[in-house]
């Protein structure tokens, strides 16, 4: 029996090539500002208009200000990207999303919630967090330049296919802990490269009950173990996140449709090229320490006494020693948000521990929602009275703090503790040292000023 990465995979085969790679089809295609303008000029030099039009979409979010975005971006380069998707999505008859539109946001984070992400699809986009949209049920993956313009061209795309891995988390979930925290257990037990060359399937109790936001977050940190995707089998939790919205299927349609998903799921006698096994008891919340998402330790442990080649230099740039607990240890930024975790459940986990307390004086926080919807949704469900009244502002959607393509940068030597997905050097500002942690353990840092075991707020 194959597994469900053959079953979406070989349902999306045009033709394999000897000794080569195989050309697939591709369901959807999402551009965002900072990897397309190549692939449009590439396009446009061959006389070339898109294949299949009607299943690319546009949206401006790495370079997109999370203030005043009624007015004209400040920064120059910044401006002159989102200017220039929005002229090459008119140009080449596409479907944009602005920035200040109620469709807006981050296209990892808007992508399923539209329902232009569905089980059964293959996803691909200019960035290596596509893997999110393996939640749905999905084959999503991320693509370079060259590769972009080849599925604008053609709706097809030339792939190896990758080995097959079903990583299973059994048991259930303690108190405090995230899938963001299994995520990072995950990346710590494999390190940043040990699915490489692997799709991996999330399987098992603890991902079975993950809420649909849970799911999206595991799988979007699937790149960094270095696994050319994640996703996990669509169930219930799936059919009921996608009902009724926009482009899900309708009617007889929609009957069809959920038909066909519950076939999507690995056979009992199906056979991964690896298969690994986790225990939910032996993960609590979890940080990082160094300067790549696989460095990372549980909340309460210390920093180990010997690593890598990388460890010295990566200890040296983040001003700890190893053997170090870091709990107590003084931050100065937080940053909720980005396409791990800039939805709804993030922020409700977020205000559960605000509520009733205030924002510590030293601590600067970023709070971004992934999308305008995500933000109707905070004021809907008066999160934003609540974080408000604790001294929390509520921002613009936007990649924000995750990256350093627009305004929201942590100054050097800065310790902020964020929800996004990479600790690299600089990668949140030149000199900026990250520490990764769930949106429960940035709240605990946020009104206490030090890093806390959110458990003790809980």
């Amino acid at each position: 029996m194959n597994t469900l990465f053959d079953k979406i995979w070989d349902a999306h085969v045009v033709q394999v090539v000897d000794d080569g790679p195989t050309q697939l089809y591709i369901d959807q295609l999402y551009c965002h500002e900072v990897t397309s303008p190549q692939a449009f000029e590439g396009m446009r030099a061959r006389g070339l208009q898109c294949f299949r039009p009607k299943q690319i979409f546009c949206m401006p979010d790495h370079n997109t200000p999370t203030h005043d975005q009624d007015k004209p971006i400040e920064d120059p380069v910044s401006r002159k990207q989102v200017d220039l998707l929005a002229k090459n999505a008119a140009d080449f008859g596409l479907t944009h999303y602005g920035m200040f539109s109620k469709d807006n946001g981050i296209i990892h984070v808007v992508g399923p919630e539209k329902g232009l992400s569905l089980p059964g699809m293959t996803i691909v986009c200019g960035d290596s967090h596509t893997s999110t949209h393996g939640a749905m049920g999905a084959v999503a993956f991320g693509i370079g330049t060259s590769e972009v313009e080849m599925v604008m061209a053609s709706q097809c795309i030339l792939q190896q296919k990758p080995k097959s891995m079903r990583i299973s988390i059994n048991g259930k979930l303690g108190k405090g802990v995230t899938a963001k925290d299994v995520a990072l257990y995950l990346m710590a037990q494999l390190t940043t490269s040990g699915a490489t060359g692997y799709f991996v399937e999330y399987a098992g109790d603890v991902v079975k009950a993950l809420s649909m936001e849970g799911r999206l977050t595991l799988c979007n940190l699937s790149i960094e173990m270095g696994a050319r995707g994640g996703f996990i089998a669509p169930d219930e939790v799936t059919f009921d996140y996608v009902k009724g919205k926009e482009y899900a299927p309708k009617g007889e349609d929609w009957d069809k449709a959920v038909a066909y998903w519950k076939t999507l799921k690995s056979g009992d006698d199906a056979v991964f090229d690896k298969e690994l096994a986790y225990e939910a008891c032996d993960i609590q919340p979890r940080i990082t320490y160094g300067t790549n998402p696989g460095m990372g330790i549980g909340i309460t442990e210390s920093i180990p006494m010997e690593g890598d080649a990388n460890f010295e230099k990566a200890l040296q740039y983040m001003g700890f020693k190893a053997g170090e607990c870091l709990l107590g240890k003084p931050i100065d930024y937080v940053f909720l948000g980005a396409c791990t975790n800039g939805r709804i459940e993030d922020f409700r986990a977020f205000a559960s521990i605000v509520r009733g307390r205030n924002k510590s004086d030293n601590v600067v926080a970023w709070l971004v929602p992934g999308s305008w919807a995500v933000r109707k949704q905070i004021e809907e469900e008066g999160l934003d009275k609540v974080l408000e009244a604790s001294g929390f502002e509520i921002r613009q959607p936007g990649c924000s703090a995750c990256l350093a393509m627009n305004d929201d940068k942590v100054p050097s030597g800065k310790y902020a503790v964020s929800t996004s997905n990479r600790n690299f050097e600089g990668r949140q500002g030149p000199g900026a040292r990250t520490i990764l942690a769930s949106p429960l353990v940035a709240a605990a840092a946020a009104v206490t000023g030090v890093i806390t075991d959110p458990r003790e707020l809980l």
